[in-house]
């Protein structure tokens, strides 16, 4: 039987006093019981002495210091884990909110996981097809990678989240492909729009949802993303299966982390956030890769919105130095009417020359992204030039590539969010913008693949 305490000393905002207390450790989970009955839960936040500090899942409302009682478990949060997780949507600690039944688990996770050994990682390698151009064709995102987008208030970032999480597939295999999506202080809207996109296509049956709203309590948003990667991870290194974990929003997330370390009174860093923000997004974003002689794997799309547009900002900042790359959406083309707005050009993959070329996409995949690449930023320079100076100061190639920059951001970048092309329709209709273009200026591709593909 654990003990008992009534040696409540102080309750403040959600962090609560405890002395007297006995063989309690960091993290450990704990319960307050109220007079009236009522059971809250809470976990310690810090150990000093006889004295835990910690932190409480619902609000402080109604706890009497003298009748209340507290109990610690002797454990960390768990997450019970079974393949039925599948087509279930949970809150952010892992409880059904879909009306359905609890799941009987397998087994119990610690939610915190442990890190993966470098040395036991397998190299990224195989092509994941999203079914957006933008992305497969220029950005491709391979098995076991970390891709974050980094987008902007008011940018269409959930929609794209949705489509991902719908098209996303590993070609020419039978193995098995999940979805794990978590998503962390959003709107009973935004949530809506979520569960309902996944039941109208079909995709809820290979997805497990993890949603946490915008009024649910700081330290559950903390839980929500390593719920979701414990489920992730359990579905890839157990079941062998392929999981693509989408976590969204991680400013949200991030906010979450500051707020907990304001309220702890912790010396905070650069904008108010806490020193160890950048350790703390490490041990979510390093959970995703291929381990050797696993089969399954753990890709990551984290999405974040950038506070005023500013890609120096803390969450950022850090996050691109821990991942592969990013994914930058434009609040220009945005305006323009492109859908989704993925900017091409400061968007990278670092991993994506490990994803394309023969018996993964197409032979001429390399060449021709690194030559859509080069005549689309030929053509911006053009048509910035055309607005400065008209365009009779265009020489009549300079007029080609702005012409071309126009079609490529309509046919390529721009295809809704409901279209799902394949890698072979992404190249060819990269084929058919770059014959725009004389043969003569496409320097970037070998001459076998120029007179098997262009102007055909």
């Amino acid at each position: 039987m654990p003990k008992e305490y009534r040696t409540i000393q102080e309750v403040a905002g959600p962090l609560m006093l405890v002395h007297g207390v006995e063989n309690v450790t960091y993290d450990e989970l704990g319960e307050i019981e109220l007079a009236s009955g009522e059971v809250r839960r809470c976990k310690v936040l810090e150990i000093n002495g006889e004295d835990a500090l910690v932190q409480l899942f619902e609000n402080s409302t109604g706890i009497n210091l003298s009748n209340s009682k507290v109990r610690f478990l002797g454990r960390s949060m768990e997450l019970g884990v079974s393949e039925d997780m599948l087509g279930r949507v949970f809150d952010g600690l892992g409880r059904p909110i879909d009306k359905g039944p609890d799941i009987l688990p397998e087994e119990r996770r610690d939610i915190n996981g442990l890190p993966m050994n470098p040395a036991a990682r397998n190299y990224p390698s195989e092509f994941i097809q999203t079914g957006i151009s933008a992305i497969d064709g220029l950005n491709t995102l391979v098995r076991g990678q970390k891709l974050p987008i980094f987008s902007a208030s008011g940018l269409p970032h959930s929609k794209l989240a949705a489509q991902i999480a719908r098209q996303a597939k590993v070609r020419g295999t039978d193995e098995p492909f999940a979805v794990v999506f978590a998503a962390m202080g959003i709107t009973f809207e935004e949530a809506n729009f979520f569960t309902e996109s996944f039941k109208e296509t079909g995709a809820i049956d290979r997805t497990v949802l993890f949603i946490n709203l915008a009024n649910d309590p700081a330290v559950e948003r903390i839980a929500t993303p390593r719920m979701a990667l414990t489920a992730a991870e359990y579905l890839a290194f157990e079941k062998n299966m392929h999981v693509l974990v989408i976590l969204t929003d991680i400013t949200n997330y991030a906010d979450a982390l500051r707020e907990v370390s304001a309220a702890r009174k912790e010396v905070p860093g650069r904008r108010g956030y806490p020193g160890y923000m950048y350790t703390d997004l490490a041990t979510l974003y390093e959970r995703a890769g291929r381990q050797r002689g696993k089969n399954g794997s753990i890709t990551m799309i984290p999405i974040l919105t950038m506070p005023e547009d500013d890609k120096t900002h803390p969450i950022p900042d850090l996050t691109g130095y821990i991942t592969e790359g990013q994914i930058i959406l434009s609040r220009e083309l945005y305006r323009k009417g492109v859908t989704p707005p993925i900017d091409v050009l400061p968007s990278l993959s670092r991993l994506k020359d490990k994803g394309t070329g023969e018996g993964k996409t197409r032979g001429d995949h390399s060449s021709t992204m690194n030559q859509l690449f080069a005549a689309y930023s030929r053509g911006k320079d053009a048509k910035e030039l055309m607005t400065i100076l008209g365009e009779s100061a265009l020489s009549d190639i300079d007029i080609l590539y702005a012409k071309f920059a126009e079609a490529f951001e309509k046919e390529y970048v721009s295809q809704g969010y409901e279209t799902d092309r394949s890698i072979e329709e992404t190249l060819n209709i990269g084929w058919k913008l770059l014959s725009i273009l004389p043969r003569a200026e496409l320097k970037r591709i070998d001459d076998k693949w120029l007179d098997q593909y262009y102007g055909k």
